[in-house]
């Protein structure tokens, strides 16, 4: 699994026109399942996400979690996480689970995330979404799990 951090002021995502989904502080992240990937593999996300120390402390320094700090997650499916850009000009999205396998494992990495006392909102699978974020420093982070890799 691949997925994109934000440490956001604020973040939503509307459907239609309709808020679905919305945080204040905390992390928007963008995640996009990959062919192969488990429920461990959400799993192992999920626990990166509530230990990952991005969020400043009386110092200033990053060294407190999304819990510490008081915050929630917004979690958005995005296959496009996946492309495969070597060749030609059109992104190659073969890497990328299909929406049968990749929708579950999305919705556990939230599931995983509330079960550990972190607030989290998410966006629709499958759904055109408008993605509206005000990002925090900006602190953006890549994060991959899968294949024996978590980081």
């Amino acid at each position: 699994m691949r997925a994109v951090v934000q440490r956001v002021t604020r973040a939503r995502v509307r459907v239609a026109g309709e808020t679905v989904g919305e945080i204040g502080r905390g992390l928007l992240v963008l995640v996009g399942a990959a062919a192969g990937d488990t429920p461990a593999d959400a799993v192992a996300l999920a626990d990166k996400l509530v230990g990952l120390r991005i969020f400043p402390d009386d110092e200033g320094r990053m060294n407190r979690s999304v819990a510490e700090a008081g915050g929630a997650v917004l979690v958005v499916s995005q296959f496009t996480l996946l492309a495969d850009l070597r060749r030609g000009r059109r992104p190659s999205f073969t890497e990328a689970a299909p929406p049968e396998e990749a929708e579950p494992l999305v919705d556990a990495v939230a599931e995983h995330l509330g079960r550990a006392g972190v607030p989290c909102a998410t966006g629709r699978f499958r759904a055109h979404m408008e993605v509206e974020l005000l990002n925090d420093g900006p602190v953006t982070l890549v994060l991959e799990v899968g294949g024996g890799r978590v980081g």
